[in-house]
């Protein structure tokens, strides 16, 4: 499949079938809206007030972030690769690979790419080869992993004939330099994949001013450690500032109660509240919020995923293309 191919193949791509254990939006690109809803009073990006370091990646590197990753990719696979197939014998460029629970997916929908993983954490790249090797043994021949700084790639221009980054951009402070330098490595024509969330879409039932102030907290912290939680919505201007052409952007909408148990419990509960609590100390360090209103927060979030509750929350996937003129 030539980029030109693949560019129209991941524009026009179906959204997930619903599947028992699988993801099932509520809409198609071709129906959906232009505008993902947004709750009635969004989390808040910047400060108000100084808030005490946070690490580049807000969420940390133990082993229950780990499974989190892990429970996403393989809850999520259906609604965010779809569409996403690279040719045999293609070079690959897997941006952010962290504990490589991506990166199974990837070489299960294009078995004869030979995919590049790149991180700048050894620990996460450790876990990636086992995870691959535990889930995918077969692939681990076309697969190579390398520590470096997606910033500062030591690849040489027009490597790679694809590049896939996949909730990578969100914890970037300067996203237009990254993909700009992505871009750099990709060959005239070829194409890059991005997938990004965006907490501003999150809508629930029951609603709950405490629940939302909670996941305000994790965008405030993510902001002050240099991320942008929202960023899903500013896909495609950002990837247009970075020299990108045809770039398409799609909302991919994730919708859970209680008719669909497997969401439920694989997102609702085990990616996005696990997510929103793994901050609950750090919140509490930088005097968001005291341990009895952030615990209010997570219970009445966890309301949600009871009978009679609902979760929404749109990932945005984008797909461009490295203009073949280029200077």
């Amino acid at each position: 499949m030539n980029a030109q191919a693949q560019a129209q193949a991941e524009a026009q791509e179906p959204q997930a079938q619903a599947q028992p254990h699988a993801l099932s939006p509520s809409t198609s690109p071709s129906t959906a809206p232009s505008a993902a809803p947004t709750p009635a009073a969004p989390p808040t990006v910047t400060p108000a007030t100084p808030l005490a370091t946070s690490p580049a990646y807000v969420h940390g590197y133990s082993d229950q972030e780990a499974r989190r990753l892990g429970d996403q990719a393989d809850t999520l696979a259906q609604l965010l690769h779809a569409g996403t197939a690279y040719p045999a014998g293609s070079h690959v460029l897997e941006v952010g690979c962290g504990v490589g629970a991506q990166t199974v997916h990837l070489v299960g929908n294009s078995p004869g790419a030979r995919i590049a993983a790149l991180d700048r954490s050894a620990s996460s790249l450790d876990q990636a080869r086992a995870h691959l090797a535990a889930h995918a043994p077969h692939a681990s021949a076309h697969v190579t992993w390398h520590r470096a700084d997606l910033h500062q790639l030591h690849f040489p221009d027009a490597s790679f004939d694809h590049v896939f980054l996949c909730f990578v951009l969100e914890h970037l402070s300067d996203p237009v330099r990254a993909l700009t330098e992505l871009r750099r490595v990709l060959r005239p024509g070829g194409t890059l994949t991005a997938i990004e969330g965006d907490h501003g879409t999150v809508v629930f039932h029951p609603d709950s001013p405490a629940a939302r102030r909670v996941i305000g907290h994790q965008v405030r912290l993510q902001a002050a450690a240099g991320g942008n939680a929202l960023l899903g919505r500013q896909l495609h201007p950002l990837l247009r500032a970075a020299g990108f052409e045809d770039v398409a952007v799609r909302p991919r909408t994730v919708y859970a109660d209680a008719s669909r148990p497997g969401l439920v419990h694989g997102f609702t509960l085990r990616t996005f509240i696990a997510m929103i609590e793994s901050v609950r100390d750090e919140a509490l360090a930088a005097g968001l919020t005291t341990p009895a209103e952030w615990d209010r927060g997570i219970a009445d979030l966890r309301r949600a995923a009871e009978p009679g509750g609902s979760f929404h929350y749109t990932f945005f996937k984008a797909l461009a293309v490295q203009p073949t003129g280029r200077g």
